[in-house]
């Protein structure tokens, strides 16, 4: 691995507000990119906004407001989200901006030996800005099963990028690992998808049919399809194609996107890049969905979670360990807002919160919050390790927690309590008690350091107690309990 890295996030369309999907995308990707710094390297971060297609068109005329007008006033929700999830991107794209229009038309043109025209008949789902097959279709009755819309029958002349040329190369890649796909469940289900080769894509609809969008160089009456426009930014955002500097990012070493776009960024965009002559990423990390209680999330149900209500009622990094813990890197997970609140009061508040007070406490009472030397606390960081590269997260979490449980033993089965109050008759009880509380101490900087990818405001929290040998007069607790969803234990208790 190369001393620059570079990390790219799935850009969401700006027609509605962000959703826990998207959260878990700039997540991921955070998590893997502050890994990478504490390791030394630089890395680019990319977020954006997919702000073309016929349903930003459709909402800006519900609102009476001109498309660009609307895109501007709707960008900055993921901005907000991404500041709120305390994301440290690098570059931040529109598909508006005036240099990516640029970039994407001179992609077009960089193409043209694989774009011809053709007329395409089809099934059209405006959710989705997708056509199907008719098999899709008819396994769907008709029925857009995402969007809950019937599908419309499409005739029109495009151009269409001739991806099948790149099919035997793209398999190739994908088998070999030169372009891995992260889990390999998801490799063999794209590599069955396209066992009989990628068809080719239409990658531009009548200007009649859509208006908003990037034209088409050299042909007025047609309009840029929205993947061909949209996935063009993980190059135009580093500068390509005039400015060298892209080169030494690309190609990227993770692009980070859900499991329902991976047919896209495995298919159409592999095969862009090699059209253009230019290197396929290293890595597609594939993440599930976050289902509620069990179910889907969707709007008909009603069962939709704001990511914005969870971080204002319980903050950032019990956001981000909730959702880098238990819901498991690779494949779907489950949120309830009962599940949620669980694994903070007891995970966050008690096994984590309870004892950094507790250490500092018992360091202040007994030795004058000065904390003696101790030979540094050495735990097998292998396993962490191991799951951070395999983009496991959840297990390099569940590692640090075997860490914290293990401590909070520790201080249970060596009763530091115990061993100050028996000083006064034992000379060796001081000596004894200074080495378990300099061990607790070291072993909670270690565990914050490997929380730093995950939780840094925590992480930074806990060094702030004990790096300096001496703990702070003033300490406020990391997780105070909430109890919004769930009955607070205390309150069953008679008085």
């Amino acid at each position: 691995m190369g001393k620059n890295l570079y990390i790219t996030t799935a850009i969401p369309y700006v027609n509605g507000v962000p959703h826990i999907g998207h959260a878990l995308d700039y997540t991921l990707a955070d998590i893997w990119a502050r890994y990478q710094r504490q390791n030394g390297r630089e890395v680019r971060f990319q977020v954006g906004t997919d702000e073309h297609g016929n349903k930003i068109a459709a909402k800006a005329a519900a609102a009476a407001m001109d498309p660009q007008a609307y895109v501007d006033s709707m960008f900055g929700n993921f901005q907000t989200l991404i500041q709120a999830l305390n994301v440290e991107y690098t570059d931040f794209i529109r598909t508006t901006d005036g240099h990516h229009k640029g970039a994407v038309q001179y992609i077009w043109q960089q193409l043209a030996q694989y774009i011809y025209r053709g007329t395409y008949e089809g099934w059209y789902c405006q959710g989705c800005e997708n056509f199907v097959t008719d098999k899709e279709a008819a396994d769907n009755n008709g029925t857009c099963s995402d969007h809950q819309t019937p599908y419309e029958r499409l005739s029109e002349d495009n151009y269409y990028f001739k991806a099948s040329a790149f099919s035997d190369t793209i398999r190739e890649a994908i088998e070999t690992n030169k372009m891995r796909i992260v889990p390999e469940f998801r490799k063999r289900e794209f590599l069955e998808l396209m066992k009989d080769g990628l068809k080719d894509v239409s990658i531009s609809r009548p200007r009649k049919n859509l208006s908003w969008g990037v034209g088409v160089p050299g042909d007025d009456t047609q309009v840029m399809y929205v993947w061909l426009d949209a996935l063009s930014n993980y190059i135009t955002v580093l500068g390509y194609p005039d400015n060298k500097a892209w080169q030494d990012y690309w190609p990227a070493d993770v692009q980070v996107v859900g499991k329902d776009i991976l047919r896209f960024h495995a298919g159409i965009w592999p095969a862009m890049l090699l059209g253009l002559g230019i290197g396929l990423p290293k890595t597609l990390l594939v993440h599930g969905f976050v289902n509620v209680g069990g179910a889907k999330m969707s709007k008909s149900l009603g069962n939709g979670v704001q990511p914005m209500d969870v971080l204002q009622s319980y903050g950032t990094d019990a956001f981000r360990y909730y959702f880098s813990r238990h819901v498991p890197t690779q494949e779907d997970g489950d949120f309830t807002w009962e599940k949620f609140e669980t694994a903070y009061n007891t995970e966050l508040g008690n096994d984590l919160g309870n004892l950094v007070q507790r250490v500092a406490a018992m360091v202040t009472r007994y030795q004058a919050g000065v904390i003696g030397d101790a030979p540094q606390a050495e735990h097998d960081m292998g396993p962490y390790r191991e799951a951070m590269k395999n983009f496991e997260f959840n297990k390099a979490l569940d590692e640090v927690w075997n860490t914290v449980r293990a401590l909070n033993q520790y201080l249970e089965h060596v009763k530091p309590w115990q061993i100050a109050k028996n000083r006064e008759k034992d000379t060796e009880a001081t000596e004894h008690l200074a080495e378990v509380l300099a061990y607790a101490s070291s072993t909670l900087l270690q565990i914050a350091d490997l929380l730093v990818p995950f939780m840094p405001a925590t992480a930074a929290a806990i060094h702030k107690v004990f790096e300096t040998g001496v703990i702070p007069s003033e300490l406020t607790p990391l997780f105070p309990k909430i109890y919004l969803h769930t009955t607070d234990p205390r309150a069953s208790q008679s008085v």
